[in-house]
């Protein structure tokens, strides 16, 4: 049985990911975003609810999760970090097996996975796009975002495979330190290079 092309989309905070996978739905690819079924997912009536409750009393409301408080649960500390992590990566996993059934007619999917490398592995992907920019680019464009503060980005920074280390593990670089208008050209001729092979 044939399955669609599976690309891995990812990139360090403040590269231009989202941006970039923007891009590809508007081309038509169907986009599997793994924050957003997160925040689905710990929104209002979400699946992941009662067990982050359990894990952490008093971080949950009507609303779903309440993010501040489940970021100061967690923020620092890795076996509570540890902990949550238990609880998110497997429900992503399942989701993502289900957006491959849904699409499986497609000639390509991307996969939009923040930690690719640091968490989810390239297991089930066929190869791996890197979303990259000059690092004062990217610090600007962190540090500009609502509550985001030197220590908060430090922190996010620690978390993440540099970027060099990203770069040397792509099959393919976006690079996002130019115009969207040669962002959108080099991510068609991507997506074109991509489809064909199958």
């Amino acid at each position: 049985m044939t399955r669609p092309f599976v690309l891995g989309l990812t990139g360090s905070i403040g590269m231009g990911k989202s941006a970039v996978a923007a891009m590809m739905e508007e081309i038509g690819v169907p986009v599997f975003d793994a924050d957003a079924q997160v925040r689905l997912m710990q929104g209002q009536n979400g699946a992941l609810l009662p067990a982050i409750e359990a894990a952490f009393p008093g971080t949950t409301g009507p609303d779903g999760v309440d993010r501040v408080k489940l970021g100061a649960a967690v923020f620092g500390d890795d076996a509570a970090l540890a902990r949550l992590e238990a609880i998110v990566h497997p429900a992503v996993s399942e989701a993502r097996m289900r957006f491959l059934e849904e699409h499986a007619v497609a000639p390509l999917v991307v996969y939009d996975i923040p930690l690719l490398f640091e968490k989810t592995g390239r297991k089930g992907i066929d190869a791996v796009a890197v979303v990259s920019a000059p690092a004062e680019a990217q610090r600007e464009r962190v540090l500009a975002r609502p509550g985001m503060t030197e220590e908060k980005f430090a922190q996010i920074l620690a978390r993440q495979m540099p970027d060099s280390e990203k770069r040397a593990l792509a099959n393919h670089i976006i690079d996002t330190g130019t115009s969207l208008a040669q962002t959108r050209a080099q991510v068609a001729a991507l997506i074109e290079r991509l489809i064909p092979t199958r």
